[in-house]
């Protein structure tokens, strides 16, 4: 199963405070820092650093190299990736000194993917192959339809979650990756059993992971039930949690492992990425987890 992620490309600017600022307050931020990082970016090194063989497409502008190499890199084929003229996509985050983080996104190039474009990517890829994808990009219902149609077998992140995207069929995706929050805007329910249970009885086809922050996840399928606990230790930085995780899944569901074997597979990699500062920076190596 080779995986191609159809993704986004950010550069992050990351800001330290003592807390996340309130409507009308000016903070001094103690610290600066530039990161290569956009989800899509995230997950492409989760999974090429799991030991996954990972194709990258996606827009970044003029200013962007720096995140092609950082791919690179990773061992990421970037041969699909192309330049625009705009303004590579960024994010602005504050981080607290709980480790907790709060972001602010532009999408920039992120959002000059075409529809020729498209079509010349998902034209090198087949049935059987994994297609990953997020909600930072242009015309996500139009990738999701036609790599649907080409037999791809697609893992969503519905994240930044909105009103578009939770009226999207999403009938055609194979494994659902979401918190609690966007499963509460997918559900309206809050409790995480009832966020599976509405999700697994309206897509019966759907492997849906629900990630608990810090009580672990819980994935579901159909009537199926497994628990994966999150690994205790020192958070600096949960900017990459999510997509470490996300990625070292993608990359353990291509090579065919069972579930609570990636379920652990990504949750030891995520534990590991919070203790570091940065978003793709912080994303282990697989040998670092083995």
């Amino acid at each position: 199963m080779r995986l191609l992620n159809f993704g986004s490309l950010n550069i992050d600017k990351v800001y330290r405070v003592p807390h996340f600022v309130r409507p009308g307050e000016t903070i001094s931020s103690e610290s600066f820092q530039c990161f290569p990082g956009g989800k899509g970016l995230n997950q492409s090194v989760a999974a090429a650093r799991a030991g996954c063989q990972v194709y990258h497409a996606g827009t970044v502008g003029q200013d962007g190299e720096f995140l092609l190499e950082v791919l690179r890199e990773s061992g990421v084929d970037i041969r699909y990736v192309r330049k625009g003229s705009g303004v590579t996509g960024h994010a602005l985050i504050q981080v607290a000194d709980s480790g907790e983080n709060s972001i602010i996104l532009f999408g920039g190039s992120n959002y000059e993917n075409d529809s020729d474009y498209v079509d010349q990517v998902l034209e090198q890829f087949g049935e059987g192959d994994l297609l990953m994808l997020q909600n930072e990009m242009n015309d996500l219902d139009q990738v999701l339809k036609k790599g649907a149609l080409k037999g791809m077998k697609i893992m969503l992140n519905p994240s930044p979650m909105d009103e578009k995207l939770a009226s999207m069929d999403l009938s055609c995706v194979s494994w659902l990756m979401l918190n609690e929050t966007e499963g509460k805007a997918m559900t309206g329910e809050e409790v995480p059993e009832q966020i599976l249970n509405v999700l697994t009885e309206r897509y019966p086809g759907m492997e849906v992971i629900l990630t608990l922050g810090e009580e672990g996840c819980v994935y579901g399928f159909q009537k199926l039930r497994i628990k994966q606990k999150a690994y205790a230790v020192k958070a600096v930085d949960t900017t990459a949690a999510g997509d470490t995780f996300t990625g070292y899944f993608a990359a353990a569901a291509a090579e065919g492992k069972p579930v609570d074997e990636a379920l652990s597979l990504a949750a030891r990699a995520s534990a590991i990425a919070v203790t570091r500062e940065g978003a793709s920076v912080s994303i282990p190596w697989r040998r670092e987890i083995m």
